[in-house]
This record gives C-alpha cells, structure tokens and sequence, in this order.
C-alpha cells in the first residue's frame, strides 16, 4: 500500500464529529485534516447508539496506521457488534485496511442474513442461488474443458508448453508409485467377489462357473472401477492440492503474467500421464482380481487349480478385454480433469486449498459413476 500524503504539521489542524445520516439513518463520521498524530487519534470519540455506520474522508489530508487502529477499536464493540459500516467515504488505503480487518464481522453478518432468507422457504433465495451457482460451476466446467481441447490441438501442431521432464515426472507419479495400493485393493475385490460368487453357484452345483464370474467381474468393470476409485483418492486429491496451493500463492497468476498457459504447462502433463499409465494400471489389477480368486475357488468350493484357469483363459475374450480398458482410461481422464479443475479455479487460502481437494474427489466419484453408468448401457444396447 503506498504510503499516505502527509500534510505539514500545523497547517492542516484534525477534526472529527458524528453528524447524522438524515433520510439514510445512522450516523456519519467526518474526518477532515492531519491525522498523523498519534496524541489526536486517541481523542476519536465512538459512534452514536443505533444506525449504520459510514466515514467522510474527503478532506482528510494525512494519516498512518494509528488512525484505523483507533477506528477499529472503537467499531469492534460488542455494542455495535452487527451494525453495517460503509467505507467508501474514506481513502483508498485506508479502506481497505478497514474493511480486511471487518471482514469477520461482515460475513458474520452475511451469514445471519442468509438464515433468516432461507428460513423464510427453500426457493425464496438459498434455493435459486444453489441453483446459480450449480450453473455457474457447470460454466466454468466447460469452459476448462474447452481450454484443455485447446491444448491439445496446440500440442499436436507442436506449440505447447507442456516439457518432456514434466511429463516424466509425472509418469513416474502416476504409473509405479499407483500399483501396490491398485493392486492390493483389487486382490481384495477378486478374492470377495470369488468367494460371494461362489456361495450362490454352490446352491445350484455350478462351482466351475466361479472363474467365469470372476473373469468378467474384474476384467470387464471392476478392475476399471476400482482402479478409478483408488486414482481418485490418490492422484485427483493430489493434482487438486498441487494446483490449489500454487493458485494460492499466485504462481499461476506468474505463469499468465510470463506469457506460459498453465493448462499446457500444468494440466496436460498430468492428464497425459495419467491416460497413459491407466490401461497399464486397469490391466495388472485385472489381472490380480482373477488370480485372487483361486485360493477360495480352490480351498472352499473345491475348483481344481488348472480348471480353473483353463476356465478363466475360456471366458476372457477381445471384447471384455478392450472394454474394460477403455473404461478404465475414460475413468483415468475424467479424475485429472477433476483433479486439476478443482485445483485451477480454487481460492487463495488455506481453507480453498482444502475445499478444493474435497471436491475433487467427490467429483471424481461422481463423473465415475455416471461414466460407468452410460458405458454400461451403451455397450449392452450395443450387444457387446
């Protein structure tokens, strides 16, 4: 903030009285002179009882950092605790020192006027404001979309920022450090999905059908939906992180500020990767889920090893086997963009930093589902 114009001493002597507002109501308080001078600060009196607040500072010549301290002294009581206070009369600086150090007070008072607005029914003004702003997040969904196919287009004419180290790194992130908790869970998923499939196909003696169940289980969706919750927790929340906590320090703004687009500098890397190592991913816990469910095939239901994977070679086939890589690509894609959105389009504090890794996630989760859903029911209409 540059520093205010100081007048010279005594030639500019400091006045303040609270006059009232008229018509507007409340009380004014006018501010004209030096008041940098510590000694005259302190004889600022407090408001009057009831009304708003609002300052006249239009010829007021000089101050320092005593003045809002005083005024924030004797605003901040609990007597006039809610009242609304208008700084606009004021300096620049000076107002925006007073309003960061309302800004508690202010959204408390926000806040008790959101209640009482959605106490008065679910659509008066918290419902169509839900309603903005699920509109405005959809807004703001597509045009990041668009930016990225813009990226895209730019990388494949070879005019990108996006830099091979980058990419790499990332690979790295996403491709080997992803395979133990990928497959962990899906041995657990194959070896539950074994054993429950078993349980109901043992009531009619169909136990070499175990394999069967299996095989399409994880190979055809499961692997891919798993692989795609386990992603989301682990990379969405982190490109969700990353991203937020550099919009918070305004190193995107820097990147912009130098000419660097951050979708080809931040985001591509990372979606790249991520679709990159996913059919990798979907494969090896496809293939972890089917051999978890030998020992209980084996050890409960009595299959022999080699039939049962002489029946799980059977039931595999080209069709299960692309579909269920292509789902788990299209979940993969669908996590970073969720991942990087979120982180791109946060806040610039802490708390943003949070908020936007939780929403990551959950729409993550969400655009799986949904995902899943629609692929379900386009490959079955599809006969495949």
């Amino acid at each position: 903030m540059p520093r205010p114009p100081r007048a010279n001493p005594g030639t500019a002597p400091a006045s303040a009285r609270w006059q009232p507002r008229g018509d507007a109501g409340g009380w004014v308080l006018v501010l004209a002179g030096d008041w940098s001078r510590s000694a005259q600060v302190s004889r600022l009196e407090p408001p009057p009882d009831g009304g708003t607040i609002a300052f006249d500072g239009s010829a007021l010549v000089a101050w320092d950092a005593a003045l809002p301290a005083r005024l924030w002294q004797l605003l901040v009581a609990p007597s006039r605790a809610g009242r609304a206070m208008a700084f606009d009369g004021l300096p620049a600086g000076l107002a925006a020192m007073l309003e960061q150090a309302f800004l508690p007070q202010t959204r408390a008072v926000a806040d008790e006027a959101t209640s009482l607005a959605e106490a008065d029914g679910p659509w008066t003004n918290s419902g169509w404001r839900r309603l903005r702003d699920g509109w405005q997040d959809a807004l703001v969904t597509a045009t990041f979309l668009g930016e990225v196919l813009l990226a895209l287009g730019a990388l494949l004419r070879g005019r990108t920022h996006l830099r091979a180290g980058d990419l790499l790194r990332q690979l790295d992130n996403t491709g080997p450090l992803s395979l133990p908790i990928v497959g962990l869970t899906c041995f657990l998923v194959g070896l539950m999905l074994a054993y429950m499939g078993g349980a109901q196909l043992d009531r009619i003696g169909a136990q070499t059908y175990i394999a069967d169940v299996v095989t399409v289980g994880m190979v055809r969706e499961m692997a891919g939906m798993m692989t795609g919750v386990i992603l989301s927790g682990r990379l969405g929340a982190a490109f969700a992180a990353q991203l937020a906590s550099m919009q918070s320090n305004e190193e995107i703004d820097a990147l912009r500020a130098m000419g660097v687009d951050p979708i080809g500098y931040l985001v591509l890397p990372r979606l790249l990767a991520l679709v990159a190592v996913a059919p990798l991913l979907v494969g090896f816990a496809a293939l972890v889920g089917v051999l978890a469910g030998l020992p209980p095939a084996v050890g409960i239901y009595g299959v022999p090893p080699q039939e049962y994977l002489s029946s799980c070679l059977r039931a595999l086939t080209w069709t299960h086997l692309w579909i269920g890589l292509f789902k788990g690509t299209l979940y993969a894609a669908l996590i970073a963009l969720a991942g990087c959105r979120e982180g791109l389009h946060a806040g610039r504090n802490a708390q943003a930093v949070g908020v936007a890794t939780t929403r990551a996630v959950v729409k993550a989760l969400v655009w799986i589902v949904v995902a899943a859903s629609a692929t379900t029911v386009l490959f079955q209409s599809l006969g495949l």
